[in-house]
């Protein structure tokens, strides 16, 4: 059984914009409360993922790497609008965080994720992590995909 633990932060600045960023699709097949079927493509790979609900910062995540060409084809079946953004990888106090700048209708948007290996895993955070995000689920990418950010009423 695989079972991803990640904490979402908001980001309060720009330094991470250093690192190389890779370019991000992807649509959801399936975005209900129980579970989401997703496919990805990031350069020049490709995975199907479904996940479970999220529940303490934890649920169950199956990925599975698919061929690029088939990628292309499941995105054209997805629901719109599709996840569009950059991703950028920084090392920090022996954890990578994952920091996506959000593209297209979820422009304007910046989150930084770290997966860890145990609920109660201690994080040191850098010092341009903001406000914790976990809990919000207007922050998940399958919520954003229906509610994008540009859609929200000003924090």
């Amino acid at each position: 059984m695989a079972i991803e633990i990640e904490r979402k932060f908001r980001v309060t600045s720009d330094v991470w914009k250093d690192a190389k960023p890779v370019y991000y699709c992807q649509g959801y097949l399936n975005q209900d409360r129980d579970r989401t079927v997703r496919v990805r493509i990031a350069e020049n790979q490709a995975w199907l993922t479904i996940k479970g609900p999220t529940v303490d910062a934890s649920r169950l995540e199956f990925e599975y790497e698919i061929p690029v060409a088939d990628a292309k084809q499941i995105v054209e079946l997805c629901n719109r609008p599709l996840i569009e953004k950059h991703r950028r990888v920084i090392k920090f106090a022996g954890n990578d965080w994952e920091v996506d700048e959000f593209l297209n209708e979820n422009q304007g948007l910046v989150v930084a994720e770290v997966e860890l290996d145990s609920r109660d895993q201690l994080v040191e955070l850098p010092d341009w992590i903001g406000e914790e995000v976990t809990d919000d689920p207007r922050y998940f990418n399958s919520n954003l995909a229906r509610n994008p950010y540009s859609s929200w009423a000003e924090d």
